[in-house]
């Protein structure tokens, strides 16, 4: 059993209210919003625990990054806006498996990103 610890438990209230994918700078500055002390070394520690346990998934993007979503959620796609670097849960899955890969091919595990502008920053523009 992993000890809880004030700043695992501030990490995990962080994605409980923002209920979709995080990068670490994010969840950096959120948690520093509650226990200033915070710091990178922290986060990287309990954010590997919590993926270890399966409380956390990591996804890893190669424009964005590595972010980290609750791993209870179901199957679903991201949107990641250009402007503020944000990434959205899109809510369920288009793709139709059985036509979304060549014949012969086994399809295991897919992700979709979608790019563009999130509403606060099209309202902001």
């Amino acid at each position: 059993m992993i000890r809880q610890t004030k700043q695992r438990k501030v990490l995990q209230d962080i994605f409980l209210k923002e209920n979709r994918p995080l990068g670490v700078e994010e969840i950096l500055s959120l948690g520093r919003e509650q226990v200033t002390s915070l710091n990178q070394a922290t986060v990287y520690r309990n954010l590997k625990l919590m993926v270890e346990e399966g409380w956390l998934e990591r996804l890893a993007h190669e424009a964005f990054g590595t972010l980290y979503e609750r791993a209870d959620k179901e199957h679903h796609h991201h949107f990641l806006c250009r402007s503020c670097n944000r990434a959205f849960d899109l809510p369920g899955c288009a793709l139709d498996h059985d036509n979304a890969s060549l014949s012969g091919f086994q399809v295991e595990n897919h992700e979709i990103y979608l790019f563009g502008i999130c509403p606060s920053c099209s309202t902001a523009a």
